[in-house]
C-alpha cells in the first residue's frame, strides 16, 4: 500500500489571530449578557458556529466579523485591540503581555462580573483592601502548588 503526506489527517492549531479575534468576540458578548445562541440568530449562523469562532478553530471572515461587530455594537477594531501591529517588526512584549493577562481576565465569568463591579465601589480605600485580599489569596495558593 503506497502511503502520501496528503493522507495524512492535518491537526493543526489554531492561528493566533484568529484565537484573539474569537476571545474577543466572546468578551464583548458576555459583555452585553448576550448568548451564543442568540448572537447566532442575529447572525443566522448555529450558537455552535459562534463557539468556534470564539475558540479560534473557524477563522471568521471579514464580512462575518463586521456582522458580529454591528450586532456587538463595536467598531470592528475591537476585535483586534491587544495584537502587535503587523507593520513594525517592533513588538512591545510587556503590552502584549499585559493585553494577555486582561483578555485572559475578563474570559472568566468571575473575572467579567468582577470587573463590571468593581468600578462601581465608590471608596479607594475598600478597592485597595479587596486588591489587598486578593493578593493574598492567589500568594497563598501559589505558595501551596509549590
Amino acid at each position: 500500500m503506497e502511503f502520501h503526506v496528503t493522507d495524512i489527517p492535518e491537526t493543526r492549531a489554531p492561528n493566533v489571530v484568529d484565537l484573539h479575534v474569537g476571545a474577543r468576540v466572546r468578551m464583548r458578548r458576555k459583555l452585553l449578557g448576550v448568548s451564543q445562541e442568540a448572537l447566532g440568530d442575529a447572525l443566522g449562523l448555529t450558537f455552535q458556529q459562534i463557539q468556534k469562532y470564539e475558540r479560534g478553530a473557524n477563522r471568521v471572515s471579514a464580512s462575518k466579523l463586521y456582522e458580529i461587530a454591528k450586532v456587538l455594537r463595536t467598531p470592528v477594531s475591537f476585535f483586534f485591540d491587544g495584537l502587535a501591529d503587523p507593520v513594525t517588526a517592533e513588538t512591545d512584549e510587556v503590552g502584549q503581555a499585559a493585553g494577555q493577562v486582561v483578555t485572559d481576565f475578563l474570559n472568566t465569568p468571575e473575572g467579567l462580573e468582577l470587573a463590571a463591579m468593581f468600578p462601581k465601589i465608590g471608596r479607594g480605600r475598600v478597592r485597595r483592601q479587596i486588591l489587598d485580599m486578593v493578593r493574598a489569596v492567589a500568594e497563598d495558593d501559589a505558595g501551596r502548588e509549590a
